[in-house]
């Protein structure tokens, strides 16, 4: 096989949630790949030392500061992006919060409205705008970052609400879109060692508990979900969209051997 597919080289790709965790890991992977990269989030201060990663790899990098769920921001990034770098390849639509843990019977109204702008109204939103200068420019490609939590019921329930939705919005812009040669598809993590998802494995008890349900028996980190990404946004993904891809360690297909093999 020619590995030269793999390849991100000539490519911008511009990805949110960059500054640490997911986003980052797969910030710099893409430049691995060859890929000018621009990362954004809320606060500055934490992307430049992520741009300057990116741009001791021979790549250019930008930091651009932006707030995903607000439309003015959405607009000013990617006219930045276009104007700085002269088109858009790819988005990855990282960004995400997730800011209880517990039944939704004792969440209220803000947290549920917090949850949904940022996890699927900010999908939305910057989506629409990157795929407008996509379909320009003759095509693209945009990854959404899901959760295992959208396709199967947890104890984060809004957020896992907010996750499936990102599942259907993945299909339905993919359905849209690919007339005009712009990929869409979704990755669908399990439990990832990320400042997000620090609720489900920093406490030992909690952290334990996880681990037996998985059968590769241990959690997954950052950069084991940046393959994906690479892949996906590739020449060596061209002809996959409307997907989801989990990558969970197993999870999805039920507990260890171990834990369900009876001995008499």
């Amino acid at each position: 096989m020619d590995l030269s597919r793999f390849s991100c080289e000539g490519k911008v790709a511009l990805v949110t949630g960059g500054s640490r965790g997911i986003g980052r890991a797969c910030a710099l992977a893409l430049a691995d790949a060859g890929a000018d990269v621009v990362v954004s989030s809320r606060k500055i201060a934490d992307l430049e030392p992520v741009a300057e990663e990116i741009r001791s790899k021979g790549v250019r990098g930008l930091a651009i500061a932006a707030h995903n769920a607000r439309t003015e921001d959405s607009e000013m990034l990617i006219e930045r992006v276009v104007e700085e770098f002269g088109r858009i390849d790819i988005l990855l639509n990282n960004a995400g919060t997730n800011t209880y843990y517990g039944p939704i019977l004792d969440q209220d109204e803000k947290t549920y409205d917090i949850t949904m702008n940022v996890n699927v109204k900010g999908v939305f939103i910057l989506s629409r705008l990157a795929a407008r200068e996509m379909k320009k420019q003759g095509g693209g490609c945009i990854i959404n970052t899901s959760s295992l939590g959208g396709l199967r019921a947890a104890d984060l329930g809004i957020y896992c609400v907010s996750k499936a939705a990102v599942i259907m919005l993945t299909q339905v812009m993919a359905k849209e879109w690919g007339q005009y040669n712009i990929r869409v598809n979704a990755l669908a993590p399990g439990i990832i060692k990320t400042r997000l998802s620090e609720a489900l494995w920093k406490d030992p008890e909690v952290g334990e508990k996880a681990v037996h349900q998985l059968p590769l028996m241990r959690l997954g980190e950052p950069e084991e979900i940046a393959g994906a990404v690479v892949f996906l946004a590739s020449s060596a993904g061209s002809f996959i969209t409307g997907e989801t891809i989990v990558i969970d360690g197993g999870r999805m297909h039920g507990e260890p051997s171990h834990l369900t093999t009876h001995q008499s």
